[in-house]
């Protein structure tokens, strides 16, 4: 037996595993936890009240509840499982002569490592040692700037960012979450349907006007405009009418957090 297809064998046990699954699914309801949170102080700060709406102030804000410290360290367990399980999926479909499972690995991909820096966020707090993700997009955006043709790369990632956005609002409209989810019948269908929609909706308008604030950055050469997730959102309520678009948008998150949940239990893995 060739070895390639020996480590795809042994991958594929491993993507299986029902241990790994698990936990897995208990990645998801740390993301749903964490995505709660992110809206209930997304709302907040339409109240002007203070308040990082990212992960990292999620995550900050969970610590302060009783068995936060438990949950922070329940939550890096589980998404660094997810974010394993979705590595794994990814090199299962590599070889494959089917475009379509090249696109499925390339997207596991990326969920993959977005599922593991959320681990290593939460690693941070749990830790004690916080990280700003505004103070850590600056950094990482003036290093960038400060690269030959830099500026070019920094709207490529502003654009890329932008389109995975897009992409987000597309699926929520478009219904594509039906495709990661075993939907039950009857109403608890239409309610994770409404969660679902709306969820994606309000997530991807954040993911969007975070990759409008790196092509900002980049033209102007600034990386102050380049401020993170917190930052996109917060930028949102300097729109006219910006406070009732971020409590859409912390509700949106709340209802993202809330399918989150349901998906943990229904999750096609």
């Amino acid at each position: 037996m060739r070895p390639g297809r020996e480590a795809r064998r042994a991958a594929s046990r491993a993507g299986n595993s029902r241990a790994l699954t698990l936990i897995a699914r208990i990645g998801f309801a740390a993301s749903g936890l964490m995505h709660l949170l992110m809206g209930y102080i997304a709302i907040r700060i339409a109240f002007h009240q203070s308040g990082e709406s990212d992960q990292s102030g999620a995550f900050a804000e969970l610590i302060k509840f009783p068995g936060g410290m438990i949950v922070i360290w329940v939550a890096v367990v589980g998404l660094a499982a997810l974010g394993l399980w979705l590595l794994l999926q990814a090199g299962l479909g590599i070889g494959s002569s089917s475009k379509k499972r090249w696109v499925r690995s390339l997207v596991s991909l990326g969920k993959g490592v977005a599922y593991l820096a959320l681990a290593f966020t939460a690693l941070s707090i749990a830790l004690r040692r916080p990280t700003s993700s505004t103070a850590s997009t600056r950094h990482a955006t003036a290093t960038l700037l400060a690269l030959p043709g830099g500026q070019i790369l920094l709207i490529v990632l502003g654009i890329v960012t932008a389109g995975i956005g897009g992409y987000l609002i597309y699926k929520g409209a478009r219904k594509k979450y039906c495709e990661d989810i075993a939907l039950p019948s009857g109403h608890s269908q239409t309610a994770i349907t409404v969660l679902a929609m709306t969820g994606y909706i309000a997530k991807g308008i954040a993911i969007l006007t975070l990759g409008v604030l790196f092509v900002i950055a980049a033209i102007k050469v600034d990386p102050q405009d380049a401020s993170g997730l917190d930052g996109a959102v917060k930028s949102l309520a300097a729109l006219p009418f910006g406070e009732v678009i971020l409590i859409v948008v912390g509700v949106g998150l709340i209802a993202y957090g809330l399918y989150s949940f349901a998906r943990a239990r229904l999750a096609r893995l």
